[in-house]
């Protein structure tokens, strides 16, 4: 059953919020989710990653996460512009910093201080329902394509018309890139295996429990994967109301 006609489910138009208060409230949210932030330089086609360490409203500044790959490090220091995107529970939150940052290298990792921006776009798009699978259904996906040496095996976590969770054992965060489109993702779905290039959107390494966690998002899917990736949600879906009611 889709719900593709429900006017919840649709696209709402961007927002844009101008006070500091406004400002501040969403970055905290970045912060305390630990969402990953994509940053992209004007007229350079790499990705870079960070996260939010710092909002402060009186002062209006942020700190940022040193940035993966390292090497983004030179063109901050350059003060070249750059634009900034997350995602916190389906809403897309961007702004464009044309500002040098202070860079911090007291510690082992360098941290990067700015003003609040001026601005920041806020933009609720499709709710796509997210299925998460139990330990007993965990399926398992490789992830490979020229962009790696050897192809990754994990599990998936959860799952969405759009995109889904992954796991794999040890730090893998070094092999991949955020923002790289890998053209070979595997997932033995219960009724057959689904094939699809994914765009990696985010991942982290939890030392804790010695996995990499990745969110990836579904890439130029053919209409047949699109009704696979349907398909499994929505029997995740209706073995969760299943559970529930009983």
């Amino acid at each position: 059953m889709s719900n593709a006609s429900n006017p919840n489910q649709a696209p709402q138009p961007p927002k844009v919020f101008t006070t500091p208060l406004e400002i501040a409230a969403t970055l905290r949210q970045l912060q305390e989710s630990h969402d990953p932030l994509i940053i992209t330089f004007a007229e350079r086609n790499q990705r870079f990653q960070t996260f939010i360490l710092e909002v402060d409203r009186e002062s209006k500044t942020i700190v940022l996460d040193e940035l993966m790959p390292s090497d983004g490090e030179k063109y901050l220091q350059a003060g070249e512009t750059f634009h900034i995107e997350g995602h916190h529970e389906g809403v897309r939150v961007a702004w464009d910093c044309e500002q040098t940052l202070l860079i911090d290298t007291t510690g082992s990792a360098h941290s990067y201080k700015g003003n609040l921006p001026e601005s920041i776009t806020w933009h609720q798009r499709r709710n796509a329902y997210r299925a998460p699978l139990q330990n007993g259904q965990l399926v398992d996906v490789e992830l490979g394509g020229n962009k790696l040496k050897s192809p990754l095996r994990g599990k998936l976590l959860d799952i969405s018309a759009t995109g889904c969770k992954l796991r794999f054992d040890g730090d893998v965060s070094e092999r991949l890139n955020a923002g790289e489109v890998y053209d070979r993702f595997i997932a033995a779905l219960p009724f057959g295996n689904m094939t699809a290039p994914v765009e990696m959107r985010y991942m982290q390494f939890e030392e804790r429990v010695n996995n990499t966690f990745v969110g990836v998002r579904f890439h130029n899917m053919s209409g047949l994967v699109q009704r696979q990736v349907e398909r499994f949600v929505y029997q995740l879906q209706r073995e969760a109301r299943r559970t529930e009611e009983d």
